[in-house]
Parts: structure tokens; C-alpha cells; sequence
């Protein structure tokens, strides 16, 4: 979503004549796109904006700050960053700029595979999770809109589009009509020019039996699910918050086999929650070990300030327990992956505050746009092995680690703008002072 997000604002920019910095010293307006779904990074954009402090000092640069750490507490905010000159929502206007005539500025400069949201906010409120508290409430945009957009997108070059939510599988249901998340692939899919098209992130409890058949039946939408299933023991389920049962998601995922044969399929797990005993964990290697998924996104669990877990659960499993429980869940997936034939990485650490994040994960980003050029479509379902090489090349896959993405925007003449996003996916773009694509960008080893 950050992603999405910050590419919006770019194109918004643009738009009012702002162009690429290389650096933020030749910037005089510098904007953070904070993401804070964990505390990890949180902690990064604050010791951004601490260290933003000494170039503020040196030159007369606009600060702004904006996406989930914005939130209604504003006020707190301008106390500890006095030196801060804007805040403004995730994805709000820039309140330099006047408020924009359209509903949204689109990328105008897309990859081949390209972030739509639609539908923001969550009402699930789990234990563990901050994100209801800085987005709010679901709300869903209109089909029509979503459409146009997406039609728009495969003008200017786009080829797949990932559909997001916090709740994806919420989608609609605060709109008049009521449409679902099925009616709105069906729609999309029979926009022409357009290969692909996925949707994350999903929830176990509000996923129906309509998205399964449509996964199955319309030609565009791939192959492939991210389900969350977080633990696999039902107590823990319970303290988490996430209204469904281990019987439930078995179900769950037989019913998508049994629909979708060969589907690649990809889940996340917590370990270490607040009073994981060794054989309630055991229960999520059990639940792992049976259903054998192409891709595992595990976290150890860590403390958000402001969730209901921080404030009535300790914090009880020792460090290293968390970590050997990582480990043995790293090693399933290994031998999973050897069984199958899978050579690709299948299982990714979620950064915790004292690791560096790494870029594993993000080669596969390269592959997705070459898969791309090389395939209209998304593998059929006797090619399952290419089918399951799409799916290491997800979005949603390759989302799970904390990286930095810098964007720099500068204006024509004198006034320079610098973008700098703090979110989770690591496709990344600099503008060079002509307007066009730069090689320039902030991960360079990855784009060779």
C-alpha cells in the first residue's frame, strides 16, 4: 500500500512540475512515506526524521511526513519533531499543494507490474496489529473507479496489477451495491491489454466460496494466495484475535485445491506470541508440515505500542527461544522446497529491530518484470512449475521485508523536491533531472 501510495504522490508532483534529486541536499522539500506496521519500522523513520535534523539545520529544506505514523495525534508529533514542517494522512493531499480536482494521480511512469488499492482501513482489529488504529475503518472504492484506473494503467505500458486492502476480501461491502471482490476481478478481467492480475492481502475468515470460483474461472487472475494463517494452534488464534479456527483454514485451503489444482499458495506465521507454549508452536509445524505451502513469511513476535496485545499480554518468550523457533520453521520450508523441486527461496524472515534487512528476496522482483515480457498470461495448470516460479516472483511474496525505497522529486527551476518512502516493497525509481527513467536507483546491485 505504501508502495501505491507513494507513487500516487510522485505522479502528483510531477504533475505540479517537480522533478528528481539525486540527494537530499540538493532538495528543498523532503516527504517520508512512513510505514509502522511493526515497531522495527517505526524506529527507521524516526532516526530518518533525527538525522534529517542536521541538513534542516544547514539549509532552508520544507520537511514533511506522511503515511501510518500520521495518525489523529498530531499534536504529539509536532512535539517531538518540531523541525517538521508538514503532516499530513497516508495518502492525503500535500498540504503545499492545492487539493487535488481528480480522485487520484496515477503513475506515470509504471513498471510492467503495477499497485492498485481498493479498498483501506481494516475492521478486524487483531491483537498484534496497529494497523486499524492508523488507518481506520474500511472503505471501499467503486468498481467503475477501480476500472477506469486500471484501464488507464494498461495505457501507459502496465501489464499486471496487484489489487490491495488490508482486508481485500472485505471489498464492497460498504458500498451501495454491494459488489465483492469477485465481481471486481470479473471486471477487470475483461479489460483488453491487461496479462494478470493478483490481490493481497487476504483473510482467512472473510475469504468465500465466490473469490475461490472466480480464482478458478477467469483467465487473468493468477494462480496464486497469500493466506495468513499466523499460528496453528487454536488458543493462540483466539489471543490473536483472528475469529477462525485451525479447523477452519484447513477447510479453507482444501476448498481453494480442490478448485484450483497446482494453485502455489503462501501464508505468514508469528512465532514466540505472548505464552506460546513449545506444544502450541509444535501445532503450527504440524499445520505447516501437512499442508506443505510454496511460500512462508515468518515473524518473531515483538511488542507494537498501542495494540491490545502490548497492552494485556507479556511479552514472554525469551529472544533466543523465538529465534530457534524461526529456525526450525526456516528448515521445514527448506526441505519442503527440496521435496518439491522448488530451487527458488520459499521462506523469508520478517527484520526484527536489531537485523539489517537484506535483499534475498528482492532478485525475484527482476524476474517478475522479465516473466512479464516473456509471458502474456499466467502459467496454465499443467505448467506448474512455472506457475510456482510466478508466484516467488509475487508481489505479496517479495513485500515481506523492510526495505528503503528512496523516490527523489525536484522542481523545475529553483525549487527541489526529495521523496523518500519508508515502506515494504523494494521496486524503486529515481527521476533524473530530464523527467525520465534514471538508472539511479536506490538499490542499483538488484537492477543490473
Amino acid at each position: 500500500m505504501n508502495k501505491a501510495e507513494s507513487e500516487r504522490l510522485g505522479s502528483r508532483l510531477e504533475e505540479k512540475g517537480y522533478r528528481a534529486t539525486s540527494t537530499a541536499e540538493e532538495a528543498d522539500i523532503i516527504v517520508l512515506n512512513s510505514c509502522v506496521v511493526r515497531q522495527s519500522a517505526e524506529n527507521r523513520v524516526v532516526n530518518k526524521l533525527r538525522s534529517l535534523k542536521a541538513l534542516k539545520a544547514k539549509q532552508d529544506t520544507t520537511l514533511a511526513l506522511t503515511g501510518c505514523m500520521v495518525n489523529s495525534e498530531v499534536t504529539r508529533l509536532k512535539k517531538d519533531f518540531p523541525y517538521v514542517d508538514y503532516f499530513f494522512k497516508a495518502g492525503g493531499d500535500p498540504p503545499w499543494l492545492e487539493k487535488q480536482a481528480a480522485p487520484v494521480a496515477l503513475p506515470r511512469h509504471p513498471s510492467p507490474s503495477a499497485f492498485v488499492p481498493v479498498i483501506q482501513g481494516c475492521d478486524n482489529f487483531c491483537a498484534y496489529c496497529i494497523v486499524p488504529y492508523r488507518r481506520g475503518r474500511e472503505k471501499s472504492r467503486a468498481v467503475s473507479e477501480i476500472s477506469c484506473e486500471v484501464r488507464e494503467l494498461v495505457n501507459r505500458g502496465v501489464k499486471e496489477v496487484t489489487l490491495l486492502g488490508q482486508n481485500v476480501d472485505s471489498y464492497g461491502h460498504d458500498l451501495p451495491d454491494k459488489p465483492d471482490l469477485a465481481d471486481l476481478l470479473a471486471e477487470l478481467n475483461r479489460i483488453t491489454g491487461l496479462a494478470r492480475i493478483r490481490f493481497l492481502t487476504n483473510h482467512p475468515k472473510d475469504m468465500s466460496s465466490r473469490l475461490i470460483e472466480a480464482t478458478a474461472r477467469l483467465g487473468k487472475v493468477c494462480e496464486h494466495m497469500n493466506l495468513p494463517v499466523q499460528s496453528g494452534d487454536n488458543d493462540i488464534l483466539k489471543a490473536m484475535r483472528r475469529d477462525y479456527t485451525v479447523e477452519h483454514y484447513r477447510q479453507l485451503i482444501n476448498d481453494i485445491r480442490s478448485n484450483i489444482p497446482g494453485i502455489a499458495l503462501s501464508t505468514d506465521i508469528i512465532v514466540g506470541f505472548p505464552s506460546e507454549t513449545s506444544q502450541q508452536f509444535q501445532h503450527t509445524v504440524d499445520l505447516l508440515t501437512g499442508i506443505r505451502f510454496d511460500t512462508i513469511h515468518i515473524a518473531a513476535y515483538s511488542p507494537r505500542s498501542g495494540t491490545l496485545a502490548a497492552e494485556r499480554f507479556e511479552d514472554n518468550i525469551p529472544p533466543a527461544e523465538k529465534k530457534e523457533r524461526l529456525n526450525e520453521i526456516e528448515k521445514l520450508q527448506e526441505k519442503i522446497a527440496a521435496e518439491t523441486g522448488v530451487s527458488q527461496k520459499t521462506v523469508s524472515r520478517i527484520k526484527r529491530e536489531h537485523e539489517a534487512p537484506t535483499l534475498d528476496t528482492l532478485e525475484a522482483r527482476v524476474r517478475e518484470g522479465m516473466a512479464l515480457e516473456d509471458s502474456g498470461e499466467c502459467a496454465s495448470s499443467n505448467a506448474a512449475a512455472a506457475r510456482k516460479f510466478l508466484s516467488r516472483a509475487s508481489p505479496d511474496s517479495i513485500c515481506s521485508l523492510s526495505i528503503k525505497n528512496v523516490f527523489g522529486l525536484e522542481r523545475r527551476l529553483p525549487f527541489w523536491s526529495k521523496f523518500l518512502n519508508f515502506g515494504k516493497c523494494p521496486s524503486c525509481m529515481v527521476f533524473n533531472s530530464s523527467g525520465s527513467s534514471s538508472s539511479g536507483r536506490c538499490h542499483p546491485e538488484i537492477h543490473s
